[in-house]
C-alpha cells in the first residue's frame, strides 16, 4: 500500500531546479571563448515569510486526501521541518493544503527536489540525488484511474477535491521515466505541463497543444545556496530576468488560471529571499590546512577564471562555457534548440509579462557554477554522471558503469562522493550507464593535467568552500 502511494507522488518534483523550458533567442558568441552573463534585477522579500510559504504554503494546490495518504505512508516519525498541525504528521516532501470544499489534501512541495537527508539531518537547498524516476516508479494512467474509482465510491467530496490533481498527474505520469535512479526528470515534467497549458491563460487542456519530445534528458539538482551568486538560472544559464517566475513553475502542476498564478507570484519573492540566506554545510571532518593552502594556489592558477575566487577576495564571473571547451554531454543544452516550441511557449507566456518578466535564452554550452559546498554535492556534472570529486578531476578514473547504495548510502569524505561499485556492463535501473545519450561522463578534462599530488591538494582546498 505504501509503495503504491509512493508511486503516485514519486515524480512530482518541482521544476525549480531545472525547468528547461526554452527560448528562440540565441546568444551570438565566439564558440571558443566563455561568455559572461549580465545580471538581472531581482525582487526583495522577507526570508522568514519565504520559509513558511515554502514548507507550509499552497503553491501546489492539489493532492490526494489526507486520510488516504496516511493509509499509504502512515504518520511521519521525523518531523525534520519542525512543522505543527497536520503538516507535522507528513513527510517534509509534502504539505497539507485545504481544498475549496474544505477537504485536506496532501500536495508535493519543493523539498522533494531541493532537500536531502545527510548524516541524519535534513539539508534544505541540497539537491536530492536519491529520487527515483526510473522504470516502475513513474505514475501511470491506470494508478490514477484506480485512485479516482476508490474516491468516487468512498467519498465523492474527497474525489471532487482531488479531481484536478488526479487528472493532471494521470496525464503526465507516463511521460516521466529515466534510465536510472538518482537523476531528475524536471525538464521533461516542465515540457509536458506547458504542452497542456495555454501560455496566456494557463488553463489546462486534455490534448497537448504541441509535440512532446520522445526523449527524457536527465539532470542533477543543483544546490540552492549557489543561486545568490548567479546571474541566470539552470545549467545552461538560460533562465534570465525575474528568478521568482521560474521558482513558481511548480505551480503549473495544479494552477487553474492566471489569477491563481498571480497570488503565488506575490509571495514567491519571499521564497527567493529565503533561498538567498542558505549556506552550504561545512565539511565535518579534519582538514589539512597546509595542504589546503597549496590547493588554493593551484585552484587560483587553474580553476578560478571560470569558477571564481573564495574567501576575502570572493568573486564569481558568471561565465557560460562553450561546448567546444567544456566538452561534456551535449543532450541537455541541445534540447533547447531542437524543441523551439517550448521556448516560444515560455517567452510568449504569462511568465514573460508584467512588471518583472522572465525569459529564456539558450546557449551551446553550460555555466561554470560556483563551488560553495561542492564537497557535499555528489554526484557531479550536470547529469550526475561522475560519482566523486576525485573522478571529476581525473577523467581516466571515471567508471563507465557504476552504482551506489540507495538504501544505506555511505559518504566518502576523502574522495568526496557516495561510495560506489563499478560494473562491467549496464543492467537494471540502479547501474548508471554513461554510454547512453544524456548520461555521458565525458568532458571537463581540466584536472587531467594536474599531478596526483596537485589534485589531492585541490580536493583538500575544496573541502573548505
Amino acid at each position: 500500500m505504501e509503495k503504491s502511494y509512493r508511486f503516485i507522488f514519486s515524480f512530482l518534483l518541482t521544476a525549480i531546479a531545472g525547468v528547461n523550458i526554452l527560448s528562440t533567442a540565441t546568444v551570438a558568441a565566439d564558440p571558443e571563448k566563455p561568455v559572461p552573463i549580465p545580471p538581472s534585477a531581482q525582487r526583495s522579500g522577507d526570508p522568514a515569510k519565504g520559509f513558511d510559504y515554502l514548507v507550509n504554503g499552497d503553491y501546489v494546490k492539489g493532492g490526494i486526501p489526507y486520510d488516504f495518504y496516511l493509509l499509504g505512508k502512515g504518520k511521519e516519525k521525523n518531523n525534520y521541518l519542525k512543522r505543527s498541525g497536520l503538516n507535522g504528521t507528513v513527510s517534509h516532501e509534502y504539505t497539507v493544503v485545504k481544498a475549496s470544499n474544505g477537504e485536506n489534501l496532501v500536495a508535493p512541495n519543493c523539498m522533494q527536489c531541493h532537500s536531502q537527508v545527510f548524516n541524519d539531518s535534513l539539508i534544505i537547498g541540497m539537491g536530492n540525488s536519491f529520487m527515483d524516476f526510473s522504470s516502475g516508479q513513474q505514475v501511470n494512467s491506470n494508478s490514477m484511474k484506480i485512485l479516482a474509482t476508490m474516491l468516487k465510491a468512498s467519498s465523492p467530496s474527497k474525489y471532487e477535491a482531488s479531481k484536478n490533481f488526479i487528472q493532471v498527474t494521470g496525464t503526465i505520469g507516463p511521460y516521466l521515466k529515466t534510465e536510472v535512479r538518482g537523476v531528475n526528470a524536471a525538464d521533461r515534467l516542465a515540457a509536458v505541463l506547458v504542452a497542456h497549458r495555454d501560455p496566456i491563460t494557463l488553463k489546462w487542456t486534455d490534448t497537448p497543444r504541441m509535440a512532446i519530445p520522445t526523449e527524457v534528458i536527465p539532470s542533477d539538482v543543483p544546490a540552492w545556496w549557489l543561486l545568490k551568486k548567479k546571474n541566470a538560472m539552470f545549467y545552461n544559464g538560460f533562465g534570465r530576468g525575474d528568478f521568482g517566475r521560474f521558482l513558481m513553475a511548480s505551480n503549473l502542476l495544479t494552477v487553474t488560471d492566471t489569477s491563481e498564478a498571480a497570488a503565488v507570484d506575490k509571495k514567491i519573492n519571499d521564497v527567493l529571499a529565503y533561498i538567498y540566506t542558505l549556506k552550504p554545510p561545512a565539511y565535518p571532518k579534519h582538514i589539512n590546512n597546509s595542504l589546503a593552502g597549496q590547493g588554493r594556489n593551484i585552484f587560483i592558477d587553474n580553476c578560478a577564471k571560470c569558477h571564481g575566487s573564495y574567501g576575502d577576495d570572493e568573486k564569481y564571473p558568471n561565465l557560460l562555457v562553450p561546448a567546444a571547451i567544456i566538452r561534456t554531454d551535449t543532450a541537455l543544452f541541445s534540447s533547447n534548440y531542437q524543441n523551439p516550441q517550448f521556448i516560444n511557449w515560455f517567452n510568449n507566456s504569462w511568465f514573460a509579462q508584467g512588471d518583472h518578466p522572465a525569459k529564456l535564452v539558450p546557449y551551446n554550452g553550460y555555466i561554470a557554477p560556483p563551488l560553495d559546498g561542492i564537497w557535499s554535492t555528489s554526484p557531479y556534472l550536470h547529469n550526475g554522471s561522475v560519482p566523486t570529486l576525485e573522478a571529476l578531476l581525473n577523467s581516466k578514473s571515471r567508471p563507465r558503469y557504476w552504482s551506489r547504495d540507495f538504501a544505506s548510502p555511505v559518504y566518502n569524505y576523502e574522495k568526496l562522493g557516495w561510495n560506489y561499485t563499478t560494473h562491467d556492463s549496464a543492467g537494471g535501473n540502479t547501474i548508471y550507464n554513461t554510454t547512453l545519450k544524456g548520461y555521458g561522463n565525458q568532458g571537463h578534462y581540466f584536472g587531467d593535467k594536474l599531478s596526483v599530488a596537485e589534485r589531492n591538494a585541490v580536493i583538500e582546498y575544496l573541502k573548505t568552500l
